[in-house]
């Protein structure tokens, strides 16, 4: 049991170091060659932050694990739109428009909903994975046509590198990402059995812990004076996740959840606390230490509804 521990760890810590530096060097490059501030957030940025529930939801989809995969998303999403918010407005209060609150936000619900809604019997196939991937990239356009979204990429990556400086830190961080993800997967899987855990109470977990590098750099550019790229970055993973995560999965193997009726309370645990959350930047027109409170004090109850 400790050997699939430390390879679980291990395989955690190799998915999100290798995510990071892919990331990193992937905006670098395409800043050299010109890309636009906006598509490099929304893509670059936005699903790169995703990486490792993505690549989470493929391994677990091919070993069958469903139950990890909606419970790496469920816990990712919850721990972001609560944690990952008070942490940053701990460190610094900040202000967000309330238009974008209305654009992000309406589009982040909407993700759950369709996740919702496509586990109700069970399984995500791979006409329903495909749909929610497209369902995705409409947004995208859609987002595109309208010029926004600039503001999440601004703070996130400076001067950019060359071409021959980033292409090994991107080759690497992939190889990391390859090789974490199936260690975490297989082991988390194993360990559960072994311990007798369930594998979306794992999955929960290992949700939180690829959120943890989010909390921290959210955190550190807070610190530095950047809240809205910490708020921007964070609103557009929770906006990826629940349909390009989960839908990539089911694209390459069907997702199929053991028990849908007794994951259901998290998920709607996971969409209440979401709208409460919004609603709070909304009438407040961003976070504040006190409304930060209320968020922490949203994210505890996460684990009683499991």
């Amino acid at each position: 049991m400790l050997v699939e521990a430390a390879l679980f760890v291990g395989g955690l810590a190799a998915l999100v170091v290798g995510a990071d530096r892919a990331v990193t060097a992937a905006g670098d490059l395409a800043l050299y060659y010109g890309v636009s501030p906006f598509f490099i957030g929304v893509t670059v940025i936005s699903v790169g932050t995703s990486v490792p529930e993505m690549v989470t939801s493929i391994y677990a989809a091919f070993y069958g694990a469903g139950d990890l995969v909606v419970g790496n998303i469920v816990g990712s999403e919850t721990a972001q739109i609560t944690l990952a918010i008070a942490v940053v407005a701990f460190v610094s209060p900040f202000v967000v428009e309330r238009r974008s609150v209305l654009v992000y936000g309406t589009a982040m619900i909407l993700a759950m909903i369709i996740m919702i809604l496509t586990l109700d019997d069970g399984v995500v196939g791979r006409s329903e994975g495909l749909l929610m991937m497209l369902a995705y990239v409409q947004f995208i356009y859609t987002l595109y046509t309208n010029e926004g979204g600039e503001e999440i990429t601004e703070e996130v990556i400076e001067a950019p590198r060359s071409p021959a400086e980033t292409a090994p830190w991107i080759l690497g961080g992939l190889l990391l990402v390859v090789v974490g993800g199936q260690l975490m997967v297989t082991n988390g899987v194993a360990l559960a059995r072994l311990v007798g855990l369930p594998e979306y109470l794992i999955g929960v977990l290992t949700g939180l812990g690829t959120t943890v590098p989010e909390i921290v750099i959210a955190g550190i550019a807070a610190y530095e004076g950047r809240q809205g790229i910490s708020v921007g970055s964070i609103l557009g993973s929770n906006i990826t996740d629940p349909v390009f995560s989960l839908g990539i999965g089911a694209v390459f193997f069907d997702v199929v959840v053991e028990d849908p009726a007794a994951i259901f309370p998290s998920l709607v645990y996971m969409l209440v606390v979401s709208i409460a959350v919004l609603a709070l930047f909304y009438w407040r027109r961003g976070i504040d230490r006190r409304a930060a409170v209320v968020c922490l004090a949203l994210y505890l109850p996460s684990f009683a509804v499991l």
